[in-house]
């Protein structure tokens, strides 16, 4: 596949068949990662692969709460959704199916290794992911060209401390983000919803001189 194709059609994958997904494509899509920019080149990315089926049902229990609190926003227009009303349907969906989900990847990062750059700012710091995401969306671009579906999802950092209990992470090291994995009941899309380009990239000046594709 290459690279466009790959990106334009790695949706997000809510539901999952139940066969597993060996320790060898896993290494594959998870090697991917290593690739990902960092600052210094300190890579600060640490990956748990949890496939325990006890450990996969108590970090549903964990998820679950999170969601429903934040599915009760959406219902009472607190919480924004952008897209179709079905993908709330299927992330309820998800929600509920977690545990049954092949592997559940609980990605955390050193922070020691990790220098944000906006702190000093007023208003809520985002650089420090610049460290760790784009490492992430490489494991996800790695698992849609193995055939595999995934999910990326951030709640469990609410209740990073019963995460870390369960699984346990060190105290120098913080959780970013859940990917789950696993081969899709569904086809893949064959192409994303997205803003066109005009909407979001311009030249020279912020909303001037739009970018045509």
């Amino acid at each position: 596949m290459e690279l466009n194709e790959i990106m334009r059609t790695n949706g997000t994958c809510r539901f999952y068949k139940p066969d597993p997904v060996s320790d060898e494509i896993l290494a594959k899509v998870l090697d991917a990662a290593r690739w990902g920019p960092s600052g210094g080149n300190r890579q600060p990315l640490r990956f748990i692969a949890v496939r325990d089926q006890k450990k996969k049902t108590a970090l549903k229990n964990l998820y679950l709460p999170i969601w429903n609190s934040y599915l009760e926003g959406v219902n009472a227009g607190k919480n924004r959704v952008g897209g179709r009303a079905k993908i709330i349907d299927d992330a309820d969906y998800f929600a509920n199916h977690l545990d049954e989900v092949p592997i559940q990847l609980v990605v955390c990062a050193r922070l020691d290794d990790v220098h944000p750059t906006d702190v000093e700012l007023d208003r809520l710091s985002i650089v420090g992911g610049a460290s760790i995401y784009p490492a992430v969306q490489n494991v996800l671009l790695a698992a849609r060209e193995c055939g595999l579906g995934t999910a990326l999802t951030t709640l469990l950092c609410v209740v990073e401390p019963q995460v870390k209990a369960l699984l346990g992470i060190p105290e120098d090291v913080s959780t970013a983000a859940m990917v789950t994995i696993g081969w899709p009941v569904n086809a893949f899309p064959k192409k994303l919803t997205r803003r066109p380009l005009a909407e979001f990239a311009f030249t020279d000046h912020y909303n001037e001189g739009a970018i045509e594709s």
